[in-house]
């Protein structure tokens, strides 16, 4: 740290940051007109300096992490020197704005002290409908990015504090619920206006000289952590394969290939040997690939890092492009979330290798995002959502059940607000018993949820995952559960592909069944302390059976109690033969 830089005002103003990323994210929820977004919590808010560098992010999407940048540099390189203050800029596109995909719309807005531009409030919202070839813009089946919905390059959608109408026009026009969407393009923007005044005041207060130079101090001072952390990873290489189960009924595995290289105080990801991008809307552009790098990083890391673009600095990202994880246009990307959750997944399978104590075991991959639309009354409805699960099992305790994923804090919509303004009935929701990974700590329980449609017909589309190839282990831990989707209806029930291409249309009663995988163990499930099964068992979390078969424990059902003697012969029966 430099001798002019007080520590303590660099903390405060670190937290000031922090605050005012942190106040955009309740503000957008709190003014979101999606379940999507008010409800399940796809969004993410930061402030970035005058660079387009991230300062601080929000408390919400973690795989959003270091996808600002890219974007901002789109941004700032298009309109150098046509920037006024109360401009407000919208784009989505992963090839012309550095988006994700495109219902995930940023809306940006500069920060200006004494007529220079000083920083910038930014967020990214997943938006119910971008229009294209499915409701919802989550077109599995698409097999290229115009068939996905509007394409946005970084454009002004207010200049000089008037909206520039013939834009709200044609984005209300190309949506099937424009009412939705443009509410919540005017929550970002409410999240933004809050985001200039909290920073603008930082600089009022502290001055630009100060403000400037803390700035920079920031940035090293993540980056000085991050270094940090990265020493006490032991050198070498960590090679991992995962897998995504692939696209429609007849998947073929989409594969992702990472050699992570410690050197020092540096380390690499490299994804080459991953698929080819597909013909299927799992592709993912490199910023999101980055930004689950940068994610599972700092998940290993025991210090508080500021979430800066600092702490990217030590960190090198290479994917070849037109790949799954580097698509190149005219790629589909609509339900590339599945993709940066893979991402996460494959490095933490590398990170085991260098540091097991740090990683869980496999969880349940990500979000299920089924998605439903149609019409009712006369007036079209979308309603989607990312439903989340379960961990995998650590060094030192049990997976969580019904939990986000760790690239996504995000939530599962209330019951009631779905069948308050949907028409759909929950028939299910919760965890299945015996589900778990086994391990010495198992894995989370699968998650259940059953969903009846009332309206007379609709559209269905799924994304989901983990199958064929299910949450593994570590240590000696056993695999999670796979997940299962069934449809129901009047002509039988019938399987569904994880990845939904089809365009399914259900009738007034149909019935769309999802058991999502669940937590792998970590450890061998024959050293797990009986009373911690015992546990399980009176939680009705594990059956008496499965105490029995999973974990070698004989359990009394007149206590409950755990029938030590018993147990004891069981565990060593299942040594000598070598089973559970």
């Amino acid at each position: 740290m430099r001798n002019d830089i007080d520590p303590i005002l660099l903390e405060v103003l670190k937290s000031g940051f922090d605050t005012v990323a942190d106040e955009m994210a309740l503000i957008l929820m709190r003014t979101a007109h999606s379940p999507i977004v008010r409800d399940s919590m796809d969004f993410s808010t930061a402030i970035c300096d005058e660079a387009g560098q991230t300062l601080a992010q929000g408390v919400t999407t973690p795989m959003h992490l270091g996808s600002f940048y890219d974007a901002m540099q789109f941004l700032i390189e298009r309109y150098r020197g046509d920037v006024q203050p109360g401009d407000v800029f919208v784009g989505n596109d992963p090839y012309a704005a550095a988006g994700q995909h495109l219902p995930d719309i940023y809306i940006v807005k500069p920060i200006f002290h004494d007529a220079r531009i000083v920083g910038w409030a930014t967020t990214v919202a997943h938006h119910a409908d971008v229009g294209g070839i499915v409701p919802g813009s989550n077109a599995l089946g698409a097999v290229e990015i115009y068939q996905e919905g509007i394409r946005l390059p970084f454009l002004k959608l207010v200049e000089a504090g008037r909206d520039v109408k013939p834009l709200w026009e044609l984005i209300a026009l190309n949506v099937r619920v424009p009412d939705m969407v443009t509410g919540d393009l005017r929550a970002q923007i409410a999240a933004c206006v809050a985001g200039e005044r909290g920073y603008a005041d930082l600089f009022r207060r502290h001055g630009p000289a100060v403000m400037l130079r803390y700035i920079d101090e920031l940035h090293d001072y993540a980056e000085q952590l991050a270094r940090a952390e990265i020493s006490e990873i032991p050198d070498g290489e960590y090679r991992f394969t995962d897998h995504i189960d692939g696209l429609g009924e007849d998947p073929e595995p989409v594969i992702f290939q990472v050699c992570v290289t410690v050197a020092g105080d540096t380390i690499s990801a490299d994804w080459t040997g991953s698929s080819p991008q597909v013909k299927g809307g799992i592709n993912t552009p490199l910023p999101f690939t980055k930004a689950g790098v940068y994610t599972a990083l700092r998940s290993v890391m025991a210090s508080d890092v500021p979430n800066c673009h600092g702490f990217t600095r030590p960190i090198t990202v290479r994917a070849p492009a037109g790949t799954v994880v580097n698509s190149v246009h005219p790629a589909p990307t609509g339900a590339r979330g599945i993709t940066g959750y893979r991402v996460i997944d494959c490095m933490f399978g590398a990170l085991a290798q260098a540091v097991p104590d740090r990683v869980a075991a496999d969880g349940s991959g990500g979000s299920t995002l089924p998605t439903f639309g149609g019409y009712q009354s006369g007036k079209p409805f979308v309603f989607c959502e990312t439903v989340m699960g379960t961990w995998g099992g650590t060094a030192s305790h049990d997976g969580p059940d019904g939990v986000p994923h760790m690239g996504a804090n995000q939530s599962n919509v209330p019951i009631e607000m779905i069948e308050a303004n949907y028409p759909l009935r929950i028939q299910r929701y919760g965890l299945v018993q015996d589900s778990a990974g086994p391990g010495k700590y198992r894995g989370g329980l699968a998650l259940a949820r059953d969903y009846e449609l009332l309206a007379d017909d609709g559209y269905f589309g799924l994304r989901s995952d983990k199958r064929a190839f299910p949450p593994h282990g570590l240590a000696g831990g056993h695999d999670g559960r796979p997940c299962d989707s069934r449809l129901e209806t009047a002509a039988g029930t019938r399987m569904l592909p994880v990845l939904v291409t089809e365009a399914i249309t259900l009738r007034k009663g149909d019935v769309f069944r999802h058991v999502m995988s669940s937590g792998g163990g970590y450890g061998d499930p024959l050293e797990r302390d009986p009373a911690l099964v015992l546990r399980d068992v009176v939680q009705e979390k594990l059956s008496i059976a499965a105490a029995f078969h999973d974990y070698g424990v004989v359990v009394d059902p007149a206590g409950p109690s755990v029938d030590e003697v018993a147990t004891t012969v069981a565990r060593g029966s299942s040594r000598r033969a070598g089973t559970r």
